[in-house]
């Protein structure tokens, strides 16, 4: 009865990340784009564009606010946000669902897990420099386009 070796555990990790998925969870990034999506909700979180939780995400989407939702997509009790994509659909927001909640809470640089976030492109108050906020949008703009190409592709 010898110890699993490292290889072993780090393939069970993935088989548990896998099999934690919710069935809602389309589009699902993989692993570059996930990435990209966790380093865009890192630059967001530090210039203060990002809304944090279901409750703000929802807030905001009502009053109109436009930008990216990133949901996470190993939730329990999944329906804390089923009702998320259909509010991002109607207003016309991309959405896209990355694998740990874990993983978002940490880009967001939260210690709690993160249901969902809202990546808006200004900050909701004060201001932000020029250079930094061309800086958000080029990359905002790079993973948009991601989004809407993997979400065409699917349906």
């Amino acid at each position: 009865m010898g110890s699993d070796s490292e290889a072993e555990k780090s393939s069970q990790k993935e088989r548990k990340k896998i099999t934690a998925l919710a069935p809602i969870a389309t589009p699902l990034a993989g692993k570059k784009l996930c990435k990209k999506t966790l380093k865009l909700v890192r630059k967001a979180a530090e210039s203060k564009c990002l809304k944090r939780g279901v409750k703000e995400v929802v807030k905001s989407i009502r009053r109109g606010n436009k930008g990216l939702c990133i949901i996470a997509g190993n939730i329990s009790p999944i329906d804390v946000i089923t009702h998320v994509p259909i509010l991002c659909e109607e207003a016309g927001i991309p959405y896209i669902y990355v694998p740990s909640k874990e993983d978002l809470a940490t880009a967001g640089s939260t210690k709690r897990p993160t249901c969902c976030v809202l990546v808006l492109t200004k900050p909701t108050k004060g201001e932000m420099g020029e250079e930094e906020q061309e800086k958000l949008k080029s990359d905002y703009g790079q993973v948009v386009s991601d989004v809407t190409e993997l979400t065409t592709s699917l349906y």
